[in-house]
């Protein structure tokens, strides 16, 4: 796929009317979207996938933890694991993930996302419904078309050798407010997306988000949230094409008035072993919090 016409349009442009620019901007974010889709089975194929249930194996390995002027030194043990995740929709889902003998559940079933690990007494809930990050690593081409229709095309860059558009989505204050809870605010939430001209394939995607919780003493701590994933490996499965490895790095900063400052980094490669669609029996029952979780509520 060749984007030479499209980059002619592309090429800056210095429109006397502010609100002109970010309506070619959008419209430019649109075609980038609509070029995706194409690259990515195009709509019949994308639409006939109702569910999915993919098998992996992840590597994880975590950074030097940072607190305040002291630098705590990490083993560079790199942890070695699997998962499993199912999914009906991007608010029905479900990822079972165990790494060095730690089990890890979590999911969404449309009303509220949890998470749940072995080495916890009880469930965390973790607020409103939410889309898995992993399934915008390529593993759900749709939600990840629709989800960048509404960024605008802010330029352009080369990743791994492509040259690359880059589209961006800040969310609106209004989605912000509704994912708050009494016990955190998000700040903001911006999003990146960096698709190949060559192929139209998503290659890289960032994800930034910064929340204000509620401490025990009344005071604010921010959470920081940086995440940039690189994905790899494109085959085709059943006529949609998808992703199957990977690299996602993250970086978590906490800071507050009254709190001591951290920063921690975590890398996982990953890997898809097996992608099903159109599971049988994947009802909204497969999708109900913990059992502990609900005696909880």
């Amino acid at each position: 796929m060749h984007y030479n016409l499209f980059k002619k349009y592309y090429s800056p442009y210095e429109p006397a009317d502010e609100m002109l620019c970010v309506i070619k901007e959008a419209s430019t974010a649109k075609y980038i979207v609509q070029q995706y889709m194409a690259a990515i089975g195009g709509q019949p194929a994308l639409n006939s996938v109702q569910s999915l249930c993919a098998i992996g194996q992840v590597k994880i390995k975590a950074s030097d933890f940072h607190q305040g002027d002291e630098t705590v030194k990490a083993q560079n043990k790199e942890e070695r694991g699997g998962f499993v995740l199912w999914q009906k929709n991007p608010d029905l889902w479900c990822l079972e993930l165990l790494v060095s003998g730690c089990k890890v559940i979590s999911g969404s079933n449309g009303k509220i996302s949890w998470r749940q690990s072995s080495n916890q007494l009880r469930p965390m809930n973790t607020g409103p419904p939410r889309p898995l990050r992993r399934f915008l690593q390529g593993l759900d081409p749709k939600s990840t078309g629709d989800l960048f229709l509404q960024a605008v095309c802010i330029g352009e860059k080369i990743i791994n050798d492509e040259e690359c558009f880059i589209l961006k989505l800040d969310t609106s204050q209004s989605d912000l407010e509704a994912q708050a809870t009494p016990k955190y605010e998000i700040i903001h939430h911006t999003i990146w997306g960096y698709f190949s001209q060559r192929s139209g394939l998503l290659v890289k995607f960032e994800d930034s988000r910064l929340l204000s919780v509620n401490g025990e003493n009344g005071d604010g701590i921010f959470w920081e949230t940086s995440t940039e994933s690189v994905m790899e490996d494109y085959r085709y499965v059943e006529g949609v094409n998808i992703a199957h490895s990977g690299k996602t790095s993250v970086t978590i900063f906490r800071y507050g008035e009254h709190s001591s400052n951290h920063k921690r980094e975590l890398e996982e490669k990953w890997r898809i072993e097996e992608v099903h669609f159109n599971v049988c029996g994947l009802n909204k029952d497969f999708f109900m919090p913990p059992s502990e979780f609900m005696k909880e509520k």
